[in-house]
């Protein structure tokens, strides 16, 4: 089974490169071999691969910075996935696409869980959503894996910006009111290599059929107790030197920390669905933290 991997270079598509590959050969492409803005380079390539399975890792994820970009936020989270579905759909290839927690209004109390009404709060949100939506219009057979709070020791993400912050500051004030589940993204890599692998073993999806599926770690918390857990973790692994110490991190409000783009309050998503269908655990975040603080240290001494 031939697989298409995009966004190869992103924190999931790096760890997707290593979970796909006893599937068959994986094509990984980055922007520079295929850039998700360009349709024309996107049905070329896909022309060309004829892949069995297309697994999209690629999207727009500046949450922030979408508000100011509407446009290109729309053409890589949404018009991109309707096209990768609509080829999927005329050829018959499995896809796999990666959606969010910004799709919900944060505005429930309990675990969000599949059916949902959804509220996005903001450009990001809303062109995820949309391209969920243009996913399942195109009537090819897909999973769709919504997640939260991606974390991993490639690419940009919170943790990477506390352990910067920790090494510079010693105070610090991060929201507390916002509640998530930190999810590795070697978690997320996993997982859709062993759901391809039972799909395979009498699971399969029927033609047409689109599954959504949230995928979170497991003991989900505010960000300050999440940059308290990394302070906390990375002081005591070697090769780290934090003038930034967890008590020093304070709490403060959403509204104290204005943003342009506004964030769900709870961001906690019910991964039942998941566990049932596939016979899965969802694991705790902090081992894969522990980990990473790890490879990272590694990589400082080296």
């Amino acid at each position: 089974m031939t697989i298409l991997l995009l966004g190869k270079d992103g924190q999931v598509g790096w760890q997707l490169q290593r979970s796909l590959a006893p599937h068959g050969p994986v094509v990984a492409c980055g922007r520079g071999e295929c850039d998700l803005a360009d349709p024309a380079a996107l049905r070329r390539v896909l022309r060309e691969v004829k892949p069995d399975i297309i697994v999209n890792a690629a999207a727009y994820t500046a949450v922030d910075k979408a508000e100011a970009e509407p446009e290109l936020a729309m053409r890589l989270n949404t018009e991109a996935p309707g096209l990768l579905a609509a080829e999927a759909a005329a050829s018959g290839a499995l896809l796999v696409h990666y959606s969010t927690d910004y799709v919900f209004d944060g505005s429930k109390t309990t675990p969000w869980v599949e059916d949902d009404p959804t509220g996005p709060l903001g450009v990001y949100g809303r062109s995820k959503l949309a391209g969920e939506a243009a996913i399942r219009a195109a009537a090819c057979r897909a999973l769709i894996f919504r997640t939260s709070w991606v974390f991993g020791a490639r690419g940009g993400n919170f943790v990477k910006t506390i352990l910067r912050l920790a090494r510079e500051k010693e105070s610090l004030d991060v929201v507390d009111d916002q509640i998530g589940s930190p999810t590795p993204a070697a978690l997320i890599a996993t997982v859709t290599g062993l759901v391809l692998a039972l799909l395979r073993r009498g699971k399969a999806l029927a033609a047409g059929e689109s599954r959504l599926y949230h995928l979170a770690a497991a003991n989900p918390l505010s960000w300050r107790a999440f940059a308290q857990t990394i302070v906390e973790q990375a002081s005591a692994t070697p090769g780290f030197d934090l003038r930034l110490k967890a008590e020093a991190i304070r709490a403060i409000t959403t509204a104290d920390y204005p943003t342009p783009a506004r964030r769900p309050a709870n961001s906690r998503l019910d991964c039942q669905r998941l566990e049932n269908d596939f016979d899965l655990q969802m694991p705790d975040w902090q081992p894969y933290l522990q980990r990473m603080l790890q490879l990272l240290a590694l990589k400082r001494n080296a």
